[in-house]
């Protein structure tokens, strides 16, 4: 088996791609080992003890390493982890498959005007469809989370958690994008 590895835009975590699907519907995000603990990968990777986060994608998974922690060293234990969780063919989750976990809802943050559905629904298409690809390529995620007064809210996973160019992924990037399709929108917050 090869796991392809990509250095992402936040240089604390690196994308690997074992080329087959990881998360056939949605997104997952281990932000702590106890988090971890619906996953046996997941688990394995914050055993290593340098890992701070693991993020499973569609085809993918980011591990984000610890402050200081050099990933040359880091990235061969994690592909040792991969390598004998794929050539096992061991389950993503406990109890061989993800029905049986309590997966935290991506519920919306903040509750919405009713007079404002058509607005969300096109910032929700244009997240989905422009948007959410182009992070998953640098091995993130970006949830919806809500719009109030203008104000567009928006969660950051996996590479894009904590990378030092998300704040400008937000401004420059999807705020510009928002704005330009839905006038509506005046600001785009991380949430």
């Amino acid at each position: 088996m090869f796991i392809e590895t990509e250095k992402t835009p936040n240089p604390a975590t690196r994308k690997f791609s074992p080329g087959l699907a990881i998360m056939p519907n949605g997104t997952r995000d281990f932000a702590t080992p106890e988090d971890a603990e619906a996953s046996p990968l997941a688990e394995a990777l914050f055993n290593l003890g340098d890992v701070t986060g693991v993020f499973f994608g569609s085809d993918f998974i980011s591990v984000t390493a610890a402050p200081g922690v050099d990933w040359t060293f880091l990235q061969p234990d994690v592909l040792s982890v991969l390598l004998d969780h794929f050539s096992a063919e061991m389950p993503l989750f406990h109890g061989g498959s993800a029905a049986e976990i309590a997966v935290p809802a991506e519920d919306d943050a903040f509750p919405e005007n009713p007079e404002d559905a058509d607005i969300v629904a096109q910032i929700r298409e244009l997240i989905d469809t422009r948007v959410r690809p182009a992070v998953a390529s640098d091995g993130g995620d970006i949830v919806y989370r809500g719009f109030d007064k203008g104000i567009v809210f928006l969660s950051m996973q996996g590479a894009c958690a904590g990378c030092p160019s998300s704040s400008a992924t937000l401004k420059h990037g999807i705020e510009s994008l928002l704005k330009h399709y839905v006038p509506e929108v005046s600001e785009v917050r991380a949430a």
